[in-house]
């Protein structure tokens, strides 16, 4: 690999399981085993029942306040930090990288560093609703409105950040190889930019447990 060439790594939830926060869809284990997420996680559900939300949320949200960046997370930081690393794009919420120390970030599926008031537009940081939620039940309310404040990951019927799009089409456009770690490729639009980095002409790297409709792509599986 010379040290002109532009490297973008595609992460998804894979890359966490490690520091202890479950995925999504992985047999026997993924969240998507257990409940509906048309049902818990979308935002229709979140507006009907915000407190069925916050039940399902709560043993995630005790692993996100919890988890730690792994080896994975800190050999992407020590690329970006070689030169070598241009971007991570990831499709979690955790905020690992940015723990890690990686500057670089594209969020695609939003956070919950964050909540925000559907009702009114108040925003505020989570990590003092969402302890006291672990601690006491308390739903995280807005303190102008008293409505439940949504945590800023993208639900289910939510539209994506429109920057964050762009920005990560753009960086698969333009890299001369692309890293994915730890992601099944299964949720568009992240599915596609590794197909989008193949047709600039780009190498791609698959590093993850299970095969992916994209493995016939890459130059490297792992």
């Amino acid at each position: 690999m010379s040290t002109t060439e532009r490297v973008v790594a595609l992460t998804g939830a894979g890359i966490s399981t490690p520091s202890g926060i479950p995925d999504f869809r992985s047999a026997n284990t993924g969240l998507w085993n257990f409940v509906d997420p048309m049902e818990t996680a979308s935002l229709w559900s979140f507006h009907a029942q915000p407190q069925r939300f916050y039940q399902w949320l709560q043993p995630l949200a005790r692993s996100l306040v919890d988890a730690k960046p792994n080896p994975a997370h800190n050999a992407l930081l020590q690329l970006e930090r070689m030169g070598r690393l241009d971007a991570v794009i990831t499709q979690n919420i955790d905020g690992l990288h940015q723990a890690a120390g990686s500057t670089q970030v594209v969020e695609l599926h939003g956070h919950v560093r964050s909540l925000t008031c559907l009702n009114c537009g108040y925003g505020d940081s989570a990590e003092s609703y969402l302890r006291a939620f672990l601690a006491k039940g308390e739903l995280p309310r807005c303190p102008f409105c008293t409505s439940v404040l949504k945590p800023d990951a993208i639900l289910f019927g939510e539209p994506l950040p429109e920057w964050e799009i762009v920005r990560a089409q753009e960086l698969a456009l333009r890299c001369d190889l692309m890293i994915v770690a730890g992601s099944s490729l299964k949720v568009m639009p992240a599915a596609d930019l590794p197909a989008l980095a193949k047709r600039r002409g780009a190498r791609l790297i698959i590093v993850n447990m299970a095969g992916t409709a994209y493995d016939h792509l890459a130059d490297v599986h792992l």
